[in-house]
């Protein structure tokens, strides 16, 4: 008896140790899933609409962050998933926006400009150089000894090229003039399997005849009217009709597409050395516009996308099976700056013009220091001085910087006016931390403007519209599914920063390394 018993606590043991080995064993393959310009109001409005696979199943199997947020501003969509794969702010990463000026040229520059790398079925020179630190994938590489594959699918460059990181080995992306997927010499050769699709099932082959327009037996009631609205049909037919179609509720689909000749192609995730998966979606507004403008686009963009991500499941089910793989879903953060006329709803409002601004500021400071181009260049609401002009005058940049700032706090529209000495040195509130966070040396300019909410900020360029500041935030959950995730709703608040420690720690390596958050706890 003694022996029986001894035996059944022995097996027990046993049975509770694989389960622990298998519990705690690393994911073959993590699949990494931005998606530009999410809402979880947005996600909820719709969700009658919704299927089984999607948002329905994440929410149900996946373990949920209700409230999510970034630890700096302004957020756009370079600077998010630059913060997500990096686990830092642009303080440290350098990553600021999709674009900032240049000093050397004056000229607006994106995020991943390089001129020293060409482009694999695109005219654009890339690289992931201007992003200062390493990545989740690049540490996934590190530890592996270069064995972990690594592919980054978007159809935005940015995003591809901070999803692959410094070591992945291809960023694939959506050419805006011809709608090929599109790569950078940086990441060595151009995949056969890509190529084989650029040549046969590209999106050039198809846009003539696709058309996006409202699903059938789709409910047409809006989140934003209880009346019911009428369908719509979109063509993609003219210059711009692969960039109107990266903006479409259709683009995420072709996102997929190439998703799923990756799994098929490559052998991602059939190890048991983790792989990465870095996924881009869009969920924002067609052609940016104002969800006023175009409801039903973006409650069908929703349904869509509801339907590609439970697509996504299936195909890595089918490859490496759920339990092999994690999944973590999160936003971008923010959304493209609204456009509607707020005057005739008695919203306090005004223009703000950065060129009049800067031209006052210049003849300010003539009056003070001299004559001379004081000025040299602005870009969004970021001030660039002439440090020779100032340095040959024998002026402290940080006096001039400081009178400056005090002049444009006194100008219409303008909320404060924060020196980059300033922002550097002093975080001691939580809205100068954000800028704090959000601020980088190197490319940031020497005074950042910030406008009054619901203040116009008219741009100069008669091909960009114009469009109204706000402080809203914006609410987006962070999902961790697949794998050994312990399904919970956690309404704590937590950090997109959190993602990166907590991603690397699923699979035994170290967090990127200007990472500073803590993991979340609990998760499995």
């Amino acid at each position: 008896m003694k022996g029986r018993l001894l035996t059944s606590l022995l097996a027990a043991v046993a049975l509770a140790s694989l389960q622990a080995q298998t519990i705690t064993s690393t994911p073959k393959l993590v699949v990494g899933i931005a998606i530009d310009q999410f809402r979880t109001d947005y996600m909820e409005a719709f969700s009658a609409l919704y299927g089984e696979k999607g948002f329905k199943r994440l929410l149900k199997e996946g373990r949920v962050y209700a409230n999510a947020g970034y630890t700096f501003k302004p957020v756009d969509r370079s600077s998010a998933v630059a913060a997500l794969y990096s686990g830092t702010t642009p303080y440290y990463n350098g990553i600021i926006a999709n674009e900032w000026l240049n000093r050397k040229t004056l000229r607006p520059s994106a995020s991943v400009d390089d001129k020293e790398f060409m482009g694999m079925y695109t005219a654009e020179n890339t690289s992931p150089r201007k992003l200062l630190v390493s990545t989740i994938a690049d540490e996934l590489k590190v530890a592996t000894r270069g064995k972990a594959l690594v592919y980054a699918i978007a159809p935005f460059r940015d995003a591809a090229v901070f999803g692959a990181g410094h070591a992945g080995d291809g960023a694939f992306w959506l050419n805006d003039d011809t709608g090929k997927w599109a790569g950078s010499t940086f990441y060595g050769s151009f995949p056969a399997w890509v190529i084989g699709y650029n040549d046969h099932q590209a999106l050039d082959m198809r846009i003539g005849s696709l058309t996006w327009e409202t699903m059938q037996n789709e409910a047409l009631y809006t989140y934003f009217s209880t009346e019911q609205t009428r369908g719509f049909k979109h063509s993609f037919s003219d210059y711009k009709k692969y960039r109107q179609f990266k903006t479409s509720g259709l683009v995420n689909e072709e996102v997929n597409r190439l998703v799923e000749r990756c799994l098929q192609s490559t052998t991602i995730g059939m190890d048991d050395v983790p792989d990465l998966l870095s996924v881009t979606y869009y969920a924002g507004n067609y052609e940016h516009k104002s969800a006023t403008e175009y409801p039903v686009e973006i409650q069908d963009t929703y349904v869509r996308l509801d339907r590609q991500i439970g697509n996504l499941i299936d195909l890595v089910d089918k490859k490496v099976g759920l339990r092999n793989a994690l999944f973590f879903i999160t936003s971008t953060g923010y959304n493209d700056p609204e456009t509607t006329d707020l005057s005739p709803y008695r919203i306090p409002t005004g223009d703000f013009h950065m060129d009049r601004c800067t031209a006052l500021l210049n003849m300010y400071l003539m009056a003070t220091y001299g004559q001379g181009k004081y000025i040299e260049a602005y870009d969004g609401l970021r001030i660039y001085f002439n440090h020779k002009l100032i340095e040959q005058r024998q002026l402290a940049l940080t006096d001039v910087l400081d009178k400056s700032a005090e002049f444009l706090v006194q100008v219409s529209g303008v909320k404060a006016a924060y020196t980059a000495h300033r922002l550097a040195l002093d975080a001691n509130t939580p809205e100068r931390l954000l800028l704090h966070n959000g601020f980088n040396m190197e490319a940031s300019g020497d005074i950042l403007l910030e406008l009054n909410p619901g203040w116009k900020h008219v741009s100069e360029d008669p091909l960009e519209d114009s469009h109204y500041t706000s402080e809203s935030l914006i609410h987006f959950p962070i999902i961790f599914f697949g794998h050994s995730v312990k399904p919970e709703v956690i309404p704590v608040p937590v950090t997109v920063d959190c993602i990166a420690p907590t991603v690397t720690h699923f699979v035994r390596i170290r967090a990127p390394n200007a990472c500073r958050a803590s993991l979340l706890n609990g998760i499995r």
